[in-house]
């Protein structure tokens, strides 16, 4: 049997998730230096490719138009190799994520990295509500198989690190080498 780009199984997707200020983009750059995948930032995706439908005052953020978002990405995910860093994962298509994981901080950290971002109290507030709930891991758990999503705590470098280190052993040992 002739070996095809078909039979050949593409390297995986990863999706970082979890409150703002959780680690999401810290790690998935790291993460995407150390396995030389691609980073896509999808707060940074809506705003350079205009996939948003204006900003919100209140939450003081762009309305993400998901529509758009999904049909820029959807030949990138298909090639595989790509770390995706965001704070919602339920309208991601479930075939483009090989593992989903949910970075969860304690609060007492939380509240001191939002309050450093200048954040407002109301979405100071908003965001440590979130994370007392778990609101994305109930939602990465809703959206997509249990064996692939994985919560890992993210409250300080050693945290970060030792997060790297694992998500690049699951990497690496999940794609396809020559």
């Amino acid at each position: 049997m002739a070996q095809g780009d078909s039979d050949m199984k593409k390297k995986p997707n990863i999706l970082i998730t979890g409150t703002p200020g959780t680690g999401k983009t810290t790690t998935a750059s790291a993460l995407a230096e150390a396995t030389q995948f691609r980073h896509i930032n999808i707060g940074d995706l809506v705003k350079e490719k205009n996939l948003h439908d204006g900003w919100d005052d209140q939450f003081d953020c762009y309305i993400i138009n998901e529509d758009l978002v999904c049909d820029e990405l959807e030949d990138i995910m298909e090639e595989g190799g790509n770390i995706v860093d965001y704070h919602g994962c339920d309208f991601f298509p479930e075939r483009w994520f090989d593992q989903v994981v949910v970075l969860q901080t304690d609060n007492s950290v939380l509240y001191d990295r939002l309050s450093k971002r200048g954040y407002s109290e109301t979405k100071i507030s908003n965001n440590m509500e979130c994370e007392i709930f778990q609101v994305l891991l109930e939602e990465a758990k809703e959206s997509y198989p249990e064996g692939i999503v994985v919560a890992l705590r993210s409250d300080s470098i050693d945290d970060i690190t030792n997060n790297i280190a694992t998500l690049t052993h699951w990497l690496t040992t999940r794609q396809n080498v020559p």
